[in-house]
């Protein structure tokens, strides 16, 4: 089941299963058209915490997420990449250490992150190079300099 949400970033769009969130993407996609009351549910959570998140007051998304489509490589670094906090930022080469590759394997973890079809949800946009600098997002540099913006702003408040 999916859904296009209005943000103040701009459209996203939204799948999900009965189990999670499937897709929180920048670009329209064919999906099922089927209703699954489940899979609404997850969609309504999505849409209550990605407007909170944006609207800077959730820190933590809570919304179900469900990468079994996924290959394993790409489910490990996803979910290690989700320890990642509000406001922090990693390097790919220190994304790779932590699921226990060589930092020579930044580039493998570049491509889970180019794969990464949950997007805001599963933070990638806090993966930045190893210099600080900002690297390739789907949603676009700009879109990733926002989101870091919107999260470095609100650590400042608390």
């Amino acid at each position: 089941m999916s859904v296009v949400h209005e943000t103040t970033i701009g459209p996203l769009h939204l799948e999900a299963s009965a189990q999670g969130l499937t897709l929180l993407g920048f670009s329209p996609v064919d999906g099922d058209a089927d209703r699954d009351e489940a899979a609404e549910q997850v969609l309504d959570l999505a849409r209550r915490e990605i407007d909170a998140y944006l609207d800077g007051s959730l820190r933590e998304f809570t919304v179900p997420v469900d990468l079994s489509a996924h290959p394993a490589w790409d489910r490990r670094v996803l979910e290690e990449l989700r320890s990642v906090g509000y406001g922090e930022t990693v390097s790919y080469g220190k994304l790779a250490a932590a699921c226990g590759l060589e930092p020579v394997d930044a580039r493998r973890v570049g491509g889970a992150m180019a794969r990464n079809p949950v997007a805001i949800v599963v933070p990638c946009h806090r993966v930045v190079g190893s210099d600080g600098s900002l690297t390739g997002y789907a949603g676009g540099l700009d879109r990733k300099r926002t989101l870091l913006d919107l999260e470095a702003r609100d650590t400042l408040l608390f």
